[in-house]
C-alpha cells in the first residue's frame, strides 16, 4: 500500500506504521484515524453534511470523529471509505484495525470511577508524546510529584472527597509516572517557579523526600528540570500553568494543554502553539540553566534539616 501524498510534496505515512506502535495508544490512534478521514473528505470535496447522511448521522458527528473525540464504529468507517473512493482491500483493512484499536480501552480506564473526562484526553495524549515541556507556577508537574506530595495537593483540590476517592487519584498520578521510565520514554522538559519549591505542601516531612525526588528524576537522561527564579516573575505571570505536548507522529498536531481548576483547555492551532512555544522559549532562557537546578535543590534540602 502506497503512502498518502501530502499537500507540501512529502508523503504521509502508511497506517502500518501506527498499528505496529502499541506505545501510541488508543487516544492518539483516534486523532489520527480522525485526521486522516477528514483529510480524505476534503480531497472528495464532500461536505461533513453529505459524509454523515452516508453514516446515518448529523455534521456534528462527522466532526467529532475527524477531531479524535470519540470512538469509531467499524460500520461507520466502512461506509465513509466507499463514499470517499477508498476500494483497496488492504487499505481498507488497515483502516479498520486502526478503528478496533482506537476503541480498544486505555491503561487509564481502570481509574474510570475517578478520571474526569477533560483529563482523560491529557492523559492519552502524555502516553503517545515524544516531548513534553511544562511550567508550573503552583504545584509541581504531576509527573514529578512524590506519592504524599500528590496527597496532599489531591487533597486540596478535592476537600470532601472520602480517603477512598483521594488514593486512588494518588495511584492514578503515580501510574502516570511509569511513562518516564519506559525504554521509549518520552522527553520531559519542566520549568519550575521557585515559589512552587519554597511553598511547604505537606511540611518538611512531606518536602524533604519531595526535593530528593526532583534530584534523583533531574538525573534521567530524558529529564531536564530548570528553575524560574522570583527575578523573571514578570515573564512568569504572562501565563498560567502551561503544558506542550509534541508528537513524533506527522499526523498528531503538537497540544497545548491549560488546566483549569474543574476542567482544562486544549490548543492545536498553529498560531496558538507558536505563542505558547515562544512563552515556553522565553521561559526556559530566563531560567537558569539546567546545571543549577540541582544544587539549588540542594540547597533547599539543607534547609529544611
Amino acid at each position: 500500500m502506497s503512502a498518502i501524498p501530502r499537500p507540501d510534496g512529502g508523503e504521509q505515512p502508511s497506517l502500518r506504521r501506527y498499528l505496529d506502535q502499541p506505545r501510541i495508544g488508543p487516544t492518539a490512534l483516534r486523532i489520527v484515524l480522525g485526521a486522516r478521514l477528514r483529510r480524505l473528505r476534503q480531497e472528495c470535496d464532500i461536505t461533513r453534511v453529505d459524509a454523515g447522511k452516508s453514516i446515518r448521522a448529523s455534521d456534528a458527528k462527522i466532526t467529532r470523529l475527524e477531531r479524535g473525540q470519540v470512538g469509531f464504529k467499524q460500520r461507520d468507517v466502512a461506509d465513509l471509505l466507499s463514499l470517499y473512493g477508498v476500494l483497496d482491500e488492504t487499505e481498507r483493512a488497515d483502516y479498520t484495525e486502526m478503528a478496533r484499536q482506537a476503541n480498544l480501552p486505555g491503561w487509564w480506564h481502570q481509574y474510570s470511577d475517578v478520571l474526569e473526562d477533560w483529563f482523560e484526553l491529557h492523559v492519552g495524549l502524555e502516553e503517545a508524546a515524544s516531548l513534553i515541556r511544562s511550567y508550573e507556577v503552583q504545584f509541581l508537574p504531576g509527573l514529578l510529584q512524590t506519592g504524599a506530595y500528590a496527597r496532599v495537593v489531591t487533597t486540596l483540590g478535592y476537600p470532601d472527597a472520602p480517603a477512598s476517592k483521594i488514593d486512588r487519584l494518588v495511584e492514578l498520578r503515580l501510574e502516570r509516572q511509569k511513562l518516564l521510565h519506559k525504554p521509549e520514554a518520552p522527553t520531559l522538559w519542566a520549568v519550575l517557579d521557585e515559589a512552587v519549591l519554597r511553598r511547604p505542601f505537606g511540611g518538611p516531612e512531606v518536602m524533604r523526600p519531595q526535593l530528593e525526588h526532583l534530584i534523583a528524576m533531574a538525573a534521567l537522561p530524558n529529564v531536564t528540570l530548570q528553575i524560574a527564579p522570583f527575578s523573571v516573575g514578570a515573564l512568569a505571570a504572562a501565563g498560567t500553568p502551561v503544558t506542550l505536548l509534541r508528537f513524533a507522529e506527522p499526523d498528531l498536531p503538537d497540544k497545548i494543554y491549560l488546566e483549569q481548576l474543574t476542567g482544562a483547555i486544549y490548543l492545536d492551532k498553529q498560531e496558538e502553539i507558536d505563542q505558547y512555544s515562544l512563552i515556553m522559549d522565553r521561559l526556559s532562557a530566563e531560567a537558569d540553566p539546567p546545571q543549577d537546578t540541582v544544587p539549588f535543590l540542594r540547597s533547599l534540602l539543607d534547609a529544611l534539616s
